[in-house]
C-alpha cells in the first residue's frame, strides 16, 4: 500500500518545461493597435517603430541610434556588411554560441573562423584572437564577440583590440536586453519570443555611430534614403508597426518584469545553495536573462540531463557541442577548442521562467543535489 502510495503522488506530479516565454498580454497591446488604426501607417518605419527604436536607444544613453530589425540574425548579418567586411575573408567568432552568429557570417559572405572560449568566462578574448592572428588561414576582417547567455564582455578590452589591430568588433549580445548598455560596440539584440524581452520575431542594434545607423536603415529597407532609387543592394528586414506594438508593451511592463525575473532567479539560487552547481557570475544579483546555464562538475552534464528527464523535468544545452560540430560549418577552420569541449560537458541549461516557483526549484535541486 505505501510502494501504490508513492507511485501515486509520483504520477500526480506535473512535469517542469525548461522555458515558459510570455509575451505581452492582449490588453496591454491594444492602446498601441488603436494607434496603428488611427494612423493607417502600418509598416514602412512608422511612427511605433520610430517610438520603440528611441525607447531602445535611451537605454545606451544620450548618443546612442536604435535600428530595427526583423530579427537579431539579419541585425548581426546587415552590421557586417554596413560596416563593410570583406567578402571572403574570415570572421572571427567564439565556437561557443549559438548557430546563429555562424549564419549570419555566412549570409554576410564571410567564414566563420572559430576559437577556444576562456575557461572560466565562457567568452572569446581579446588576448585570445589577438595571439591567434598571426597564425589565421586567411585574412581576419571582423570578429564576433558574444555575451554568453545575457553576461556581457569587457567592452573597452574589445575597442581597444579594435584600435590596435584594425579588425572590425561586433556584439553578439541576442541574450543581453538587460545589461547591455554601451554603444561604443555595434551592438545587436534579439526580441525574439524566448528572451527576457520579447515581441515575437526582431532586433535591434545599437551604435553611437550615426553614419553606420544610415547605412543600416538602408540595408534593412532596399537600399533606399529618401527616394525611390535603391542606393546600393540591400534587402527586408523591417519590423511592422503590429510587432513595434508589441515591443513597446513589454517595454512598458519591463521593469515589474525585470523585478520578476530576479526573483525567480534568487528563488533558484537559494534552492541550489550547497550544492555544486555555479551560476554565471551577477547572474539574477546584478543583471537577468531568460535562460539560467549553470556549471556543473567536469563531465556531468549527460548524468544530470538524465536524472532530471527520468523526474520529468525539462533542460536544454543551448548551445549543444559548439557551432564547430554543426554539419553546416564542418568546413570552417578552427583553432583547438579544449574550453569548448568541456563547457558542453558541464554546462546545462536549467528550467527557468518569470513565474518560476519554490516547489519547482526544490524539485529541480533535489535531482541535482541527490544525482551530484
Amino acid at each position: 500500500m505505501a510502494k501504490q502510495a508513492r507511485n501515486l503522488r509520483a504520477d500526480s506530479v506535473s512535469p517542469i518545461a525548461v522555458a515558459k516565454p510570455r509575451l505581452p498580454l492582449a490588453d496591454a497591446i491594444l492602446p498601441y493597435l488603436r494607434r496603428i488604426d488611427t494612423a493607417r501607417w502600418y509598416s514602412n518605419f512608422g511612427p511605433l517603430v520610430q517610438e520603440l527604436e528611441e525607447r531602445l536607444a535611451h537605454r545606451f544613453g544620450a548618443n546612442a541610434l536604435a535600428v530595427t530589425c526583423s530579427n537579431a540574425t539579419q541585425g548581426l548579418t546587415l552590421t557586417l556588411k554596413a560596416l563593410g567586411a570583406t567578402p571572403g575573408t574570415l570572421c572571427a567568432m567564439p565556437s561557443w554560441t549559438f548557430v546563429a552568429t555562424a549564419h549570419a557570417a555566412v549570409q554576410a559572405g564571410l567564414m566563420p573562423w572559430f576559437l577556444d572560449a576562456d575557461r572560466d568566462s565562457w567568452m572569446l578574448t581579446p588576448q585570445t584572437l589577438e595571439a591567434a592572428l598571426p597564425r589565421a588561414p586567411g585574412p581576419v576582417s571582423a570578429v564576433i564577440i558574444v555575451a554568453p547567455f545575457g553576461h556581457m564582455p569587457d567592452v573597452a578590452a574589445w575597442l581597444d583590440f579594435q584600435d590596435r589591430t584594425g579588425v572590425k568588433v561586433i556584439l553578439d549580445a541576442a541574450a543581453a536586453f538587460d545589461a547591455a548598455g554601451d554603444p561604443r560596440l555595434p551592438t545587436v539584440v534579439s526580441l525574439h519570443a524566448t528572451k527576457v524581452l520579447g515581441m515575437g520575431e526582431g532586433g535591434y542594434v545599437v551604435t553611437d555611430d550615426p553614419a553606420l545607423a544610415s547605412r543600416l536603415r538602408r540595408l534593412t529597407g532596399f537600399g533606399f534614403e529618401g527616394s525611390r532609387l535603391s542606393q546600393h543592394a540591400a534587402t527586408n528586414a523591417k519590423i511592422s508597426e503590429y510587432a513595434a506594438a508589441v515591443g513597446l508593451a513589454a517595454l512598458d511592463a519591463w521593469p515589474g518584469d525585470r523585478l520578476r525575473w530576479f526573483t525567480a532567479a534568487q528563488t533558484l539560487r537559494q534552492a541550489l545553495y550547497g550544492s555544486d552547481i555555479g551560476f554565471q557570475p551577477g547572474w539574477g544579483r546584478d543583471w537577468t536573462t531568460s535562460v539560467c546555464v549553470v556549471a556543473t562538475p567536469e563531465g556531468a552534464a549527460p548524468r544530470l540531463i538524465a536524472a532530471l528527464k527520468a523526474a520529468d523535468i525539462d533542460t536544454r544545452q543551448w548551445w549543444g557541442e559548439g557551432c564547430h560540430a554543426s554539419p553546416a560549418f564542418a568546413e570552417c577552420p578552427r583553432t583547438d577548442l579544449p574550453n569548448t569541449e568541456r563547457l558542453a560537458r558541464s554546462t546545462l541549461g536549467l528550467p527557468f521562467y518569470m513565474d518560476l516557483d519554490a516547489a519547482d526549484a526544490a524539485r529541480i535541486a533535489d535531482i541535482l543535489k541527490s544525482a551530484g
